[in-house]
C-alpha cells in the first residue's frame, strides 16, 4: 500500500512489521515496486521509495544532483531503525552513496547493484558533432527549438528521450556528477550485486568499485542484466541479510 514518508514530501510502501531498517531506492525511470521480491518474506522490515520524480513522488522544482537527492531522503532515516542498510539499483545507488557519506552514524552498510558510479572507457564522453554543431546554433537564436528537439530525440539516450523538463535537467547534472570523492569517504561495509550481462553499468564498473572500497564484496550473477532487482532478488535479500547489524 502506498505510503507518504518526510512529512508527505516522499511516497512509497512499507514491508514488514517491525521497525525498518532496509532503505531500497530505485533507478531511473522506475519505482518502489522494483523491490517487491526483494523484501517480501519475513526479517526484511523495509521502506522502498519513489524518488522525485518518479511514481508517485513529485519531481523537484529545480534540476537537482544526486547530493541534492540524498539530502531529500534523508528524513526518512528519523522513521527507521538506528541503523539502517541501504540498497540502491541503478541511479537509487548513486543516491545511496551520497546518503551514507552524509550520515555515517546512520547507514551500517549499502548493497549497490547496477550503479553507473564510473563511465566505462569505450563510452564517449562528448555527444556527436552535428548534435553539438545544431546545440551551438540553437543557442545564438538560428535553429528553432523544435530543430533541436528533434536532434534531442535522434542522438540522445532512452532515457533523454523520455525526459522531460526538469528531469530533462536532472539527468543530465546527474550523468555529469563525478562520484569519486564521494566513494573513497564511505566507511560502511559495501555490497556489490551485479550482473555480468548489465550494458548500463558493466561489470568492469563494479569491478573499479570493488578495488576502491576496502572489503567491498562482490557477487556477479551470470546470465543477469541490469534490472537486477527484478532478475536477482535473492541475491539482493542475502546481501541485505549479510549486512544487518
Amino acid at each position: 500500500m502506498l505510503t507518504s514518508f518526510a512529512g508527505a514530501r516522499l511516497f512509497g510502501e512499507s514491508h514488514g512489521a517491525g521497525v525498518p531498517w532496509v532503505l531500497a531506492l530505485h533507478g531511473w525511470r522506475r519505482d518502489h515496486r522494483d523491490f517487491d521480491a526483494v523484501l517480501a518474506g519475513p526479517g526484511i522490515d523495509a521502506v522502498a521509495l519513489d524518488l522525485p520524480g518518479f511514481g508517485a513522488t513529485p519531481p523537484p522544482e529545480v534540476a537537482w544532483g544526486s547530493c541534492e537527492y540524498a539530502d531529500a531522503v534523508s528524513p526518512v532515516l528519523d522513521e527507521m531503525a538506528d541503523r539502517v542498510v541501504v540498497v540502491g539499483h541503478s541511479f537509487g545507488g548513486r543516491v545511496a552513496v551520497h546518503l551514507a557519506v552524509a550520515h555515517p552514524d546512520r547507514i551500517s552498510g549499502l548493497v549497490l547493484t547496477g550503479v553507473p558510479l564510473y563511465r566505462p572507457s569505450d563510452r564517449p564522453r562528448r555527444p556527436r558533432l552535428h548534435y553539438r554543431i545544431v546545440r551551438r546554433l540553437a543557442k545564438s537564436g538560428l535553429v528553432s527549438d523544435d530543430r533541436l528537439e528533434a536532434m534531442r530525440q535522434r542522438y540522445g539516450s532512452a532515457d533523454y528521450r523520455a525526459a522531460s523538463g526538469v528531469m530533462r535537467d536532472v539527468l543530465v547534472r546527474v550523468l555529469a556528477e563525478d562520484y569519486s570523492p564521494a566513494i573513497s569517504r564511505l566507511t560502511c561495509p559495501v555490497e556489490l550485486v551485479w550482473g555480468d550481462d548489465d550494458s548500463a553499468a558493466p561489470l568492469c564498473v563494479a569491478e573499479r568499485v570493488r578495488d576502491e572500497i576496502p572489503g567491498a564484496h562482490l557477487v556477479v550473477c551470470a546470465g543477469a542484466g541490469h534490472l537486477t532487482p527484478l532478475t536477482v532478488p535473492g541475491e539482493l535479500r542475502s546481501a541485505l541479510e549479510r549486512l544487518r547489524s
